[in-house]
């Protein structure tokens, strides 16, 4: 997640760490609610042993790496461990290690006996797009920064190769961060490519192994944009992203401001890259949810929601009741925003709603909380809102004055870190809501505080859910740009290292207006749970603590583990990391270090797959340095040492990985050995 217009204190994705991606996957072979002997037999032998069941699980924590050991800097550095207590009290520890599936930008098996390029970039055609920034050494694009995974099983595969059982990954690419000449600057200006991973699942040691990938065909979504954090469905579809809506007004702009160029330049050149013609892209295409469908020949489908607000979509989790969606937005005055779809399974069409935020919001986990109440924006199909995309042009729907114009029929907003003044067209209240999804929940009164709203999940058990400030500055601190002490959040001063905060679910709510939700799990308040630390720089450079959050990102929550994972997306710590932290004892444990300049993405937990528990976790951008020409700083004392490493491991830093976590032992079973 980039910020589209950073300030002084937030660097942006893009300058910040741009971290190559690799899920992690733990092959836990007996986890809380699954008996040890069903376990065993997807493991080979065991069916009929009455092994002893897993009580409990832990993780023990490693320590941060440093420049004692910059290697481990360099790199996906484990030396964590997970520690299972068993029904008959003994206890079995397992090493954690790291295993890529493949590097971006290697060639990877297709499933037809072929090779195709892994994160590969390729027009609305599904022809290649060339960098040509080099000449003589022309090549296609391909990403540095995969993002949201899902993974998943399907009970009728029918991939050929299979020597275990056929497992499924889908695997988005944000962005690439430069071209080859490593000074064209890349982000937002190729359409997000998405893939199909079909995976050979090792019965004995639930290994995976890549057998084919698949590039989604993106066509009839008009391309994907920006696509950022993913979840899986509880129906077993990949939800994705796109984050960071390109600013319809700000293409209208005669006289662009710096910015409103910056914003034009970036979207002739996606238009450019998409279609072969830089006039060609709408924006009101982009902005929404797409939605892909795993197919058990390992091709995908995807379709795009466009009745769920037109937003910077980080992350989205869908409720245990197959209708509520809690999702990020990662943004400058951003909104916690909530959809609640008509009929089960299907987010084609339903309400949305935005949050106003009551009394009481503070960053003490000791305090109560501050209540939520929720706005209706509006209720929609997709298919009424994309034909409203493909028709209106943003004038149609609304006036835009980006000072003020001394007009009482115009209403004040706030707004990517400032203010400007709207005034909706008649009739044009459903086109706002939906295209025009920040201008109006500001509009309406909603509390569009937050600085980089990012990841959500969800604690069914306790009826919890979570989502991730990545910092808290501007818009949340008292006289920060775009700060309004009516929305309910006021810091008295900025905390970069950022928070997770826990909302309390219930139902019988009803909206402002009085309206019944029809909603079991709708969050009604919200206080903090986990607080990051500024610090002054330390020996290493970090600007956060390093023993606590920083920046965190995305989030996912193990039922069965009692575990939420983290992982960050932070301009304070040198290296980024993957934290576990158990809400029954309280424990926070750093799982994962990864390369300095990389940010932590694609997070994802699947509890029980084929009898294995699998996280997986993705990093872009090895060595996107921070340094005093363009920030504070941050990897002043370490970039000469690591540079040449990081260059070494990642195909000078034009690659990411794409792997699991697993076990450093090649068989693991999580019962009485």
């Amino acid at each position: 997640m980039q910020v589209s217009k950073p300030n002084t204190l937030v660097t942006t994705r893009r300058q910040a760490l741009k971290f190559l991606g690799a899920p992690m996957m733990l092959p836990l072979t007996g986890v809380a609610g699954v008996s040890a002997s069903a376990l065993l037999s997807g493991c080979g032998g065991g069916d009929d042993v009455e092994a002893a069941q897993m009580v409990s699980a832990s993780f023990s924590p490693m320590a941060a790496p440093s420049l004692s050991n910059p290697a481990a800097m360099a790199t996906t550095y484990v030396a964590s461990s997970l520690d299972v207590s068993l029904s008959d009290g003994s206890k079995q520890s397992f090493k954690l290690a790291y295993a890529p599936f493949f590097m971006t930008g290697s060639q990877v098996p297709d499933g037809k006996g072929g090779t195709v390029l892994a994160g590969g970039y390729v027009d609305i055609k599904n022809q290649p797009i060339i960098d040509k920034s080099v000449a003589g050494k022309e090549r296609q694009f391909f990403s540095d920064s995969p993002d949201g995974t899902s993974l998943l099983s399907l009970t009728n595969p029918t991939v050929t190769g299979i020597k275990g059982k056929a497992v499924f990954a889908v695997v988005q690419f944000e962005y690439t961060t430069r071209a080859l000449d490593e000074k064209t600057d890349m982000y937002g200006k190729l359409p997000s490519p998405i893939a199909v991973l079909t995976l050979d699942q090792d019965q004995s040691t639930g290994k995976l192994s890549l057998v084919k990938y698949h590039n989604v065909d993106t066509s009839s979504a008009h391309g994907l944009w920006i696509t950022c954090g993913s979840s899986l469905s509880p129906w077993g579809t990949h939800l994705s992203s796109e984050e960071y809506e390109p600013d319809a007004f700000a293409l209208l702009a005669k006289t662009p401001s710096k910015s409103q160029a910056d914003t034009q330049a970036q979207f002739k050149a996606y238009s450019k890259n998409l279609f072969g013609d830089e006039t060609k892209a709408n924006p009101y295409h982009y902005g929404h949810l797409p939605e892909v469908t795993v197919n058990p020949d390992g091709t995908g489908s995807i379709k795009k929601h466009y009745c769920m607000g037109r937003l910077s979509h980080e992350l989205i989790q869908v409720m245990p009741d197959n209708r509520t969606a809690l999702m990020g937005d990662d943004a400058t005055n951003s909104g916690l925003f909530v959809f609640v779809a008509d009929k089960e399974k299907d987010l084609s069409a339903g309400s949305l709603y935005v949050a106003k935020i009551g009394a009481g919001f503070s960053l003490d986990p000791a305090a109560a909380g501050a209540a939520l109440s929720w706005i209706k924006l509006g209720s929609a199909t997709s298919a009424e809102i994309e034909k409203l995309a493909d028709t209106l042009k943003p004038n149609d729907i609304m006036d835009v004055a980006f000072s003020d114009p001394k007009d009482v029929t115009f209403t004040k907003i706030w707004i990517d870190g400032g203010n400007q003044w709207i005034k909706i067209k008649p009739g044009m209240e459903k086109a706002a809501a939906f295209l025009e999804t920040h201008r109006y929940a500001s509009y309406m009164g909603a509390s569009m505080a937050f600085t980089k709203m990012e990841g959500t999940t969800v604690n069914a058990k306790d009826k919890v859910a979570y989502s991730a400030l990545q910092n808290m500055q501007k818009s949340m601190v008292r006289n920060g740009a775009g700060w309004n002490e009516a929305h309910g959040v006021t810091l008295e001063k900025a905390v970069n290292a950022g928070a997770v905060l826990a909302h309390t679910l219930a139902g019988g709510q009803k909206d402002t207006a009085g309206a019944a939700i029809n909603s079991e799990w709708m969050p009604t308040l919200t206080k903090a749970l986990l607080v990051g630390e500024d610090i002054a720089a330390d020996a290493l450079g970090n600007l956060a603590n390093p023993d606590k959050i920083g920046a965190p990102d995305n989030l996912k929550f193990s039922e069965k583990l009692r575990t939420l994972f983290i992982g960050e997306d932070s301009a304070y710590h040198v290296n980024n990391f993957v934290w576990a932290y158990n809400v029954d004892t309280k424990q926070l444990s750093r799982l994962m270090s990864m390369p300095a300049g990389a940010e932590a993405t694609g997070l994802g937990v699947v509890d029980d797959l084929n009898g294995w528990t699998y996280i997986t976790s993705n990093f872009q951008h090895a060595g996107d340095w921070i340094t005093n020409a363009t920030a504070t700083g941050l990897h002043d004392k370490v970039k000469a040492t690591l540079d040449p490493l990081v260059r070494a491991n990642y195909n000078d830093r034009f690659a990411s990985a794409v792997g699991y976590l697993t076990a450093e032992a090649t068989s693991v079973k999580l019962s009485k050995v």
